[in-house]
């Protein structure tokens, strides 16, 4: 079996030192479409954008975390752990889980520890749970959790693991938006470090079994958070505590992305739809824990 679940559990963590700048950060909240909103008549230079892009007012969207340092965040990298040996056409992103211990800042140099936290036997896929911790001379700055799905590989009869699966929010979202995905959203993301072919090579993304490629579900984490930062918490990066979600369908460049949000003094629920394709599920189970 190509997941040797007891081996990969068993491997000693990866530490390396990562660092970034605010070069990365403004490249970053450039392929996530700061700089282009669909209510702002010039919102290139409106300030509210702006401090996702100019330096001098730089602020940085916690989800940024994701790629610091290293771009892929331990997806690409974990696939390579001992005990872990698949085919990278038969990875899929299930899940991403974010806690910030502190703000980010726009430049920094840290220390990132990788290991596999989780195996779990979902029948037909197996999910590897890929957990980050970064910390930087100051102590704790963020930790990473990626859940990814290697189709094929289930079966051995191992921990099915927890549902992620919540009861649906109560009520109408106190605020829906619209953010429009431009057509060549994923190879400017893929600029920031994932580099799956899947994402921009159209053979490549046949062989995965897509039609064409398919935006990057992190490049759509990024998104939602920065609507709901933008949309609820007045634009203060700060106020996020951690962030979760279940990548629940694909989305493609060109489409566009309907935000529903839940909101309450400390959490706002997301649920994210392609308007295209009558609101097919692109996010669920989606959780902003906030001040």
């Amino acid at each position: 079996m190509p997941i040797d679940a007891a081996k990969a559990l068993a491997a000693e963590p990866r530490t390396g030192e990562i660092s970034w700048n605010s070069k990365d950060v403004q490249l970053y909240h450039l392929g996530i479409g700061a700089g282009s909103h669909p209510d702002k008549p010039s919102p290139a230079t409106d300030p509210d954008e702006l401090r996702y892009t100019l330096e001098s007012r730089l602020h940085v969207l916690p989800s940024f975390a994701t790629v610091a340092g290293s771009g892929s965040p331990g997806v690409i990298s974990g696939l390579s752990m001992p005990g872990i040996d698949v085919d990278l056409a038969k990875v899929l992103h299930g899940g991403q889980s974010l806690t910030l211990h502190r703000p980010l800042p726009a430049e920094g140099t840290a220390t990132a520890t990788h290991r596999i936290a989780a195996v779990y036997d979902k029948g037909k896929a197996a999910v590897l749970v890929m957990r980050t911790d970064v910390a930087d001379a100051e102590g704790p700055l963020w930790t990473n959790d990626a859940q990814i799905f290697v189709r094929g590989e289930g079966g051995w009869g191992g921990d099915r693991g927890p549902s992620a699966r919540l009861d649906p929010p109560a009520g109408e979202p106190d605020r829906t938006v619209r953010r429009p995905i431009r057509e060549d959203q994923a190879l400017l993301y893929r600029l920031s470090g994932d580099w799956n072919p899947l994402h921009a090579d159209p053979e490549f993304a046949k062989v995965a079994g897509f039609e064409r490629p398919i935006l990057h579900g992190l490049c759509t984490y990024g998104m939602t958070l920065k609507a709901v930062v933008d949309t609820l918490l007045g634009g203060d990066v700060t106020r996020v505590r951690s962030y979760v979600t279940r990548f629940a369908g694909v989305v493609y460049p060109g489409e566009t992305l309907r935000i529903r949000m839940w909101h309450t003094p400390h959490s706002t629920r997301v649920a994210v739809g392609a308007v295209e394709r009558d609101d097919a599920p692109v996010l669920a189970d989606t959780i902003v824990e906030h001040s």
